[in-house]
């Protein structure tokens, strides 16, 4: 399971991603959020993802081929970025349109910093998402910087927040790039939905 990880591309254009043929799970959230750790920590790679301490540094739209069975895909976080305006505006475009446009996308996943409070950024995104009817599940990242309880509650603040915004929460998963936390029960949903996603008729 998870045992072959290969980047394919990237670009700026979803009409230019690979063909539709297998699910799709993106990777989003707020810049520094921690995702290229995250990416690599599933993938048992340590450089898959390019880390960097300077927020921001993905800028495109990055297809990783999985076993040759799924797409993984690192999107440009949102947020903080110290970027010029017109190259924000192009990010909110080129991630809007791959939100909206990639037929096969089976999973937005949404980073959240398990630390932090729940953050209007955050809950815009998410709310923003939810009317488009985006297949949302929450990932807490970071939990390794803190006690179990200080993240409990700020997961739970955060979930509040959310049932706010709809009828019941999104799924989510706690995990830390750190200690592991959270690899094996995210790569079984992963895999029940490709399971599924293959399941004939």
């Amino acid at each position: 399971m998870l045992k072959n990880a290969r980047f394919l591309v990237s670009n700026t254009d979803h009409r230019k991603c690979p063909a539709p043929s297998k699910p799709e799970f993106a990777f989003i959230g707020r810049s520094n959020v921690g995702k290229s750790s995250l990416i690599n920590m599933l993938t048992h790679h340590k450089q898959l993802a390019k880390i960097s301490g300077r927020p921001g540094k993905t800028q495109l739209i990055n297809h990783f081929s999985i076993d040759d069975r799924w797409f993984m895909v690192d999107l440009p976080g949102y947020g903080f970025a110290k970027v010029n305006k017109k190259l924000k505006a192009d990010w909110d475009k080129m991630i809007r349109s791959y939100l909206t446009e990639r037929e096969n996308l089976t999973a937005v996943f949404v980073l959240i910093d398990s630390r932090l409070p729940p953050q209007k950024i955050d809950l815009d995104f998410i709310q923003w998402c939810g009317q488009l009817e985006l297949p949302l599940v929450l990932l807490f990242t970071k939990a390794d910087k803190q006690s179990q309880s200080k993240t409990a509650e700020n997961v739970h603040l955060f979930l509040d927040e959310m049932e706010k915004l709809f009828v019941e929460a999104p799924e989510f998963f706690v995990t830390s790039a750190v200690n592991r936390q959270g690899r094996e029960e995210l790569i079984q949903f992963i895999e029940e939905n490709v399971t599924e996603w293959y399941k004939p008729g």
